[in-house]
């Protein structure tokens, strides 16, 4: 005799096909995002000897996207509240496609007199301005995602949706080595220009695609979408409404006020916890080629770095999408956003000790990635279970901000240590204590309590 079937909501389906048409778009989004940021660390295995950049120069470049980054992101997201997420993230892509591309001239656009005013010689300061503009121009894409996603998603589904999205991370790693490995090594030289250059160029082109898309396809709100069913809409709407009720009733000093939301001290403790998991992301994120390079793969072997590369983030895309199930399924955030980074600090230790034997190396670069990754799919469901509209849009992106600092200062480190030192140790021991030290604090200092699950069909 068959089960009855468990009754479907008019909400539940909403969420399910607001899933369904959003999520695809916003992954594609994040992929072409995420390469046209850190793409820069494939360019740099043919970009550094070409432009003599060295380790502490590449480290600082690639880092600096973060200040960037940090500037304008709260005034970005917060524009994103008024104009509406379509218009105003569909603009962040075409900018950042425009300075993405333009990397493959960084020798030969002319500064004037900049150089000269900051003390650089003309090639690095093109690179560093470059990084920084990309920053500014990519300021509030994320953190402009994730408010998007409280519009449509209560905090019960939110982990587990915020970790479908952020396997782009994963995903633009797995696509993206391979293909930047493939470009740098059978498109250099030509039409005369370098596999570096080339890399730009082509990575920069899918961006306006995506931007395309945002633009034509992106509805704003629940209220806005075509394809939902009235009863879906109102459905979806009534209940964030009343989830929206519930948390200004219980933290009525950050729920709606901007200024207020800035000024909570859970806020910045959060911003600290982010900025120890940006932190071991981007230090290894942009030096996960030249780490891969130097288990003993040949110097131009592009390609086949490309597809080492691929193991880490192929395996933290699974274990990040568990992750977030599991953290919606027991209500478990904290323990499960420690736990995260405590597995990321085990690789970078692992680094250490295994040295640069290829299979036990990949296996830590594996624990290190499982658990940023796992680490951010499961960290947004902290600030977003008391943060709510304008309050929402200044906390989530200060967040965002200070703790993306982290992708500036981690990337720096590494290259700074490297120079010093020749090897990169003392700096993985350095984000492996940040990490322990910011997994104690989310046990101990976050206080967030977010609700527990509600019992549904899947």
């Amino acid at each position: 005799m068959n089960a009855p079937r468990a009754h479907v909501t008019d909400a539940d389906a909403g969420f399910a096909l607001a899933a369904r048409r959003l999520l695809p778009l916003l992954f594609l989004s994040y992929i072409v995002a995420f390469l046209d940021r850190v793409n820069v660390g494939f360019a740099k295995l043919q970009m550094a000897s070409d432009l003599g950049f060295s380790d502490a120069v590449y480290g600082f470049g690639a880092g600096i996207f973060f200040i960037g980054y940090f500037l304008f992101e709260v005034p970005s997201n917060l524009l994103l509240e008024k104009f509406g997420a379509r218009r105003w993230i569909a603009r962040i892509m075409f900018t950042w496609a425009i300075v993405s591309g333009a990397f493959a001239f960084v020798d030969r656009i002319p500064w004037g007199p900049l150089p000269a005013l900051f003390g650089a010689a003309p090639i690095e300061f093109g690179f560093y301005a470059l990084r920084f503009l990309l920053g500014i121009a990519e300021a509030g894409f994320f953190p402009g995602i994730i408010l998007y996603l409280t519009y449509w998603f209560p905090a019960d589904r939110r982990a587990r949706t915020v970790a479908l999205f952020m396997t782009a991370i994963a995903a633009a790693n797995v696509v993206g080595a391979p293909l930047s490995g493939a470009i740098m090594q059978y498109a250099d030289g030509m039409g005369g220009m370098s596999g570096w250059r080339w890399l730009f160029v082509l990575e920069a082109i899918p961006s306006v695609i995506a931007g395309i898309a945002i633009g034509l396809l992106l509805p704003d709100r629940p209220a806005q979408a075509a394809w939902l069913t009235p009863a879906q809409r109102e459905a979806i709407t009534a209940q964030l409404a009343r989830e929206d009720t519930a948390a200004h009733g219980v933290h009525t000093d950050t729920a709606h006020s901007a200024v207020r939301a800035l000024r909570s001290g859970r806020v910045w403790v959060l911003a600290l916890v982010y900025l120890a998991g940006t932190f071991a992301l981007y230090g290894v994120s942009f030096w996960m080629p030249t780490i891969v390079q130097e288990m003993g793969i040949g110097k131009t072997a592009y390609l086949e770095i490309g597809l080492l590369s691929m193991i880490p983030w192929g395996t933290a895309g699974i274990v990040m999408v568990w992750a977030g199930a599991r953290s919606d399924r027991t209500g478990k955030r904290r323990q499960h956003v420690a736990g995260a980074l405590l597995l990321a600090a085990s690789g970078l230790i692992g680094l250490v000790l295994v040295g640069a034997h290829v299979v036990p190396a990949l296996i830590a670069l594996c624990f290190v990635t499982s658990g940023v990754l796992s680490f951010f799919a499961t960290f947004w469901s902290l600030p977003t279970a008391f943060l709510r509209q304008t309050a929402a849009a200044a906390g989530i992106a200060w967040i965002n901000a200070v703790g993306n600092l982290g992708g500036h200062f981690g990337p720096d480190i590494v290259g700074r240590i490297r120079t010093a030192t020749g090897s990169a140790n003392y700096a993985f021991l350095f984000l492996a204590a940040l990490a322990v030290a910011a997994a104690l604090l989310t046990v101990f200092a976050t206080g967030a309590r977010t609700p527990t699950p509600t019992s549904r069909s899947a």
